[in-house]
């Protein structure tokens, strides 16, 4: 426990860490600002002020979404270092264990949650076949940027240029990933 003393206050500043720390994962699951601050009882104010304190980037919020992608690891690594908040990439085998693992009712309310969860970012990139690239552009519009990796149906993983998919990045944040 580590206690500092402020006048005549005792203040437990592990408490205050661990009452952080679920803010902030209430913020990341999605809670509004309002809602993190009730759970945790404190001003939604204070959760806005904590947040400005620590902000290392401002800008678009992006997602990355993609399958059957070969080289995800190395994909991966170009949006991780883009400071991508989201990505969901899958191989071949992946997305098919994805179906195959779920009812078809329970893959229903799964993809819609995922579509759903999309909402939350400014822009979502997606890689994918040209039927999917159809559908996802139409569900989501104009906050989808879209890299076709072949026609539909793909049958194995495609090989996905990492560079590309860092100057889609690029142009999707408008530069805002540079500091």
């Amino acid at each position: 426990m580590v206690l500092i003393r402020v006048g005549e206050k005792v203040i437990d500043r592990e408490k205050i860490e661990r009452v952080l720390d679920k803010l902030f994962e209430l913020r990341q699951n999605g809670a509004s600002q309002a809602e993190a601050a009730a759970a945790v009882g404190i001003d939604r104010s204070f959760v806005s002020r904590i947040e400005n304190l620590g902000e290392v980037r401002k800008g678009k919020r992006v997602a990355l979404i993609g399958f059957p992608v070969g080289n995800k690891a190395d994909v991966d690594a170009v949006a991780h270092r883009a400071g991508v908040d989201y990505t969901w990439l899958m191989s071949n085998e992946e997305r098919w264990a994805y179906v195959e693992d779920r009812s078809g009712i329970e893959l229903l309310n799964d993809v819609v949650r995922e579509i759903s969860g999309f909402q939350q970012y400014d822009q979502v990139i997606f890689l994918g076949s040209d039927f999917r690239v159809r559908l996802i552009e139409a569900i989501l519009g104009d906050r989808v940027t879209s890299v076709v990796i072949g026609h539909s149906p793909i049958h194995e993983d495609v090989h996905v240029d990492p560079e590309e998919i860092a100057a889609v990045i690029e142009a999707v944040r408008g530069g805002a990933d540079k500091q």
